[in-house]
Order: C-alpha cells, then sequence, then structure tokens
C-alpha cells in the first residue's frame, strides 16, 4: 500500500511537470507551447512560426498525463511507463531538431539563453513517471503470482454413518 501511495504521488508530480513544462521556456526564451508538434516530424524541422496550444508540445504532455491517470486507476505499471516514454520520447525528438535548426545547443546561466527549465521540468517529468512505474506494485496477482494447489477431497466412505443418517 505504502508502494503504491508513494508511486501515485511520483507519477502524478511528474505528470504535472511534464503538462507545466510548455509554459515555461525551453529555448532562448521561447515557451514550449510556442513550438508547433508538425515541426518535429517535418522535414523543414523547427521554424520560427507560432502554434496554436493544442498544435504544440502541449498536446502529447497532455495526453501523457491522461495515460497517467488511466494507469494510476487501472493500477497499470505498463501504463505509468508508457506515459514516460511518451514524455521522454518527444522531449528528446525536441532536442534533437532544434539542436538541427540552431547547429548546436547550449546550456547558459543567462535567462533566456539556451536551453531554458521548461525543458528540464518535461525531462525531468518522464524520468520521473519511469520511476513511478517501478515504485508502483501494480496488480495482485493472488497470493505472489503462485498458484494454489488443489486439495484432494476424498469421496465419503458409505460404512461410516453421517448426519442426515445415511451410511452404514
Amino acid at each position: 500500500m505504502v508502494r503504491n501511495l508513494l508511486g501515485s504521488v511520483l507519477a502524478l508530480a511528474g505528470a504535472t511537470a511534464a503538462v507545466w513544462s510548455p509554459f515555461r521556456a525551453w529555448y532562448d526564451g521561447r515557451h514550449g507551447r510556442h513550438y508547433r508538434l508538425g515541426d518535429l516530424f517535418s522535414g523543414g524541422g523547427v521554424t520560427n512560426v507560432p502554434a496554436e496550444l493544442f498544435a504544440s508540445l502541449f498536446l502529447p504532455f497532455v495526453g501523457a498525463a491522461l495515460i497517467t491517470l488511466a494507469g494510476l486507476l487501472l493500477r497499470s505499471r505498463l501504463l505509468v511507463a508508457l506515459a514516460g516514454v511518451i514524455v521522454l520520447g518527444f522531449t528528446v525528438v525536441w532536442l534533437v531538431r532544434v539542436g538541427q535548426a540552431e547547429g548546436s545547443l547550449v546550456i547558459s546561466g543567462e535567462p533566456g539563453n539556451g536551453l531554458g527549465p521548461g525543458t528540464g521540468l518535461a525531462f525531468g517529468g518522464g524520468l520521473v513517471l519511469l520511476l513511478a512505474s517501478v515504485v508502483l506494485r501494480g496488480r495482485g496477482r493472488g497470493v505472489r503470482g503462485e498458484r494454489a494447489e488443489p486439495v484432494y477431497v476424498p469421496p465419503p466412505d458409505p460404512a461410516v454413518p453421517t448426519l442426515d443418517g445415511a451410511g452404514g
């Protein structure tokens, strides 16, 4: 029970971080909600064209949060892990595509330059979701996954009297 509670708290924290990340700066002060989702998979790569909220990085992260909630309700470690893989996958694809567009990625201590806190929130949220899937116990399988052996019950002996008066 403690493992499920701790895993649920971790999963909710990871999903929250992932959903919050597009509202923070991802690179050079540009928020994640301004990156078009289609740019990640197009030949042109990441452009400066702004995106609508549900056509941005926000969409897969909300989807991952919904998968996380379904995984917690169903007590499915697999669904929580899938949500973590989705968040990490989109974050890594975004990193690769921005790196291709910019020529390199910069981590800077100055605000507004280089990778921002939104990228860290998304990456950290995906890792926390994966950690939560490890911590969760998932559904029980009876007695530690073992099958109980059948109990042999001998047939009644006709020579032994019973309470209903039948027998011997």
